[in-house]
């Protein structure tokens, strides 16, 4: 089989050779130069360059154009080039989800719209430009989300006390988003109700329209307190299958039929309300932690279900002494132009038995300048495994309350102590 990959996940995040045989197969990678370096250099394989100035799909095609040639698979396991994928699908004639399914599952408008009309609780929401028409009279009344449509890592995602906040900050052109108040793209947001509760993420993978593998967590803090520079966590439940009904029901709506997936939630009441889902693995180690308690490295499933390969039935078997697994992440990017040079409180959790991976920058690391979730660029990352859900999520809380990140400008001054 002919294979082309659009590569923008770095190589060890997904490891490739786990669910494709690459001396079987054809494989050709398609990427920028930063993300092809992370192919590992004996892997064999066909690398082509692109420049990255442009959509992967209008590079692609570009490159198709001028050397034309087939595939039998088009893939990508990126957030941001899932519908570049399938773009390319339809103008190649290869098999796989066409663009309008895909983008069911990119475009945070027309998949609540989808789940609401399948007969799950959603929050209230409006289009923005419909938003605006209304001047900003919305069907609720208190705290109020304006978001990007497809955003990822809640980038350019604001809170506002009420509908009337947002419109005024919208209209007066000062929210801090840069294309909003210049006055441009502004269909490709939306605005929704702040829905408040535990908020779960539910992962696992799905062949023919049938979960095959789930798993159920609870975050520890938020992906938008993360974007603020707050410390992110989460910590593995159980379900019942009542909820496993609830994701089946939800990924049926927006049409996620093969491969992974990330759902979110909130609980409120004791009701599952419908956040947003992606046709994907989440991020931070949600892959490692899956695998450490079911045995499943989803990646290398959601590759061979892509290829249309039967995935049902060849699951291995979870870990005979299952435990519960979370994850943490401390981020950097709020300290933009700083260097690290270490963390304060946490000589009692880092040796800990409890500790099953600690990734921490070494001092005198630059801080990133952009929102991320990766070891080796987040100030720190780590798993922890506990016997009780209760366990992990109290581990994973006081680190949170002890941790402190020391750093200083990126010209060496004095050392200053900034608390997270």
């Amino acid at each position: 089989m002919k294979i082309l990959i659009l590569h923008r996940v770095p190589y060890f995040k997904i490891e490739y050779h786990r669910g494709i045989s690459h001396d079987r197969h054809e494989v050709t990678y398609f990427g920028t130069d930063r993300a092809l370096d992370t192919l590992p250099p004996d892997l064999r394989c066909e690398r082509v360059s692109r420049p990255g100035d442009r959509p992967a799909f209008e590079e692609a095609r570009d490159w198709l154009s001028d050397r034309p040639r087939d595939f039998d698979r088009v893939i990508s396991v990126s957030e941001y080039e899932l519908l570049d994928a399938a773009l390319l699908r339809e103008h190649l004639g290869v098999p796989g989800a066409p663009a309008a399914q895909v983008a069911l599952a990119r475009d945070k408008v027309l998949m609540k719209r989808a789940v609401e009309e399948a007969g799950l609780r959603v929050p209230r929401f409006l289009a923005l430009p419909e938003f605006l028409a209304l001047d900003g009279k919305a069907p609720w009344h208190d705290r109020t989300v304006l978001k990007p449509h497809r955003g990822a890592s809640s980038e350019d995602v604001l809170v506002f006390d009420t509908p009337g906040r947002a419109a005024e900050a919208i209209g007066a052109g000062r929210t801090g988003v840069t294309r909003l108040d210049a006055g441009r793209d502004l269909a490709d947001f939306e605005v929704e109700e702040f829905v408040s509760g535990p908020i779960r993420h539910f992962d696992g993978l799905v062949q023919g329209g049938e979960v095959l593998l789930l798993s159920a967590s609870e975050y520890v803090g938020t992906c938008l307190e993360y974007a603020e520079g707050r410390p992110l966590g989460s910590f593995q439940t159980g379900f019942s299958e009542e909820t496993r009904t609830w994701v089946s029901r939800a990924l049926a709506a927006v049409r996620i039929e093969d491969g992974s997936f990330h759902l979110e939630a909130i609980v409120q009441d004791g009701e599952l309300v419908f956040l947003e889902v992606g046709n994907r693995v989440g991020g931070a180690d949600v892959v490692a932690t899956v695998e450490l308690a079911t045995g499943v490295h989803l990646p290398s499933y959601e590759l061979r279900a892509l290829l249309g390969e039967p995935v049902a039935g060849t699951l291995p078997e979870p870990p005979a002494a299952p435990r519960r697994y979370g994850w943490f992440v401390c981020p950097g990017h709020h300290l933009a132009g700083r260097e690290f040079r270490g963390l304060d409180g946490v000589a009692g959790f880092r040796d800990t038995p409890s500790v099953v991976a600690w990734n921490e920058l070494p001092p005198g690391a630059p801080l990133p300048d952009h929102i991320t979730y990766q070891a080796g660029e987040t100030v720190l990352a780590g798993i922890v495994a506990a016997d009780t859900p209760e366990d992990s999520r109290d581990w994973i809380a006081g680190l949170f309350d002890s941790l402190a990140v020391r750093t200083r400008p990126a010209a060496p001054t004095t050392p200053e102590q900034v608390l997270v």
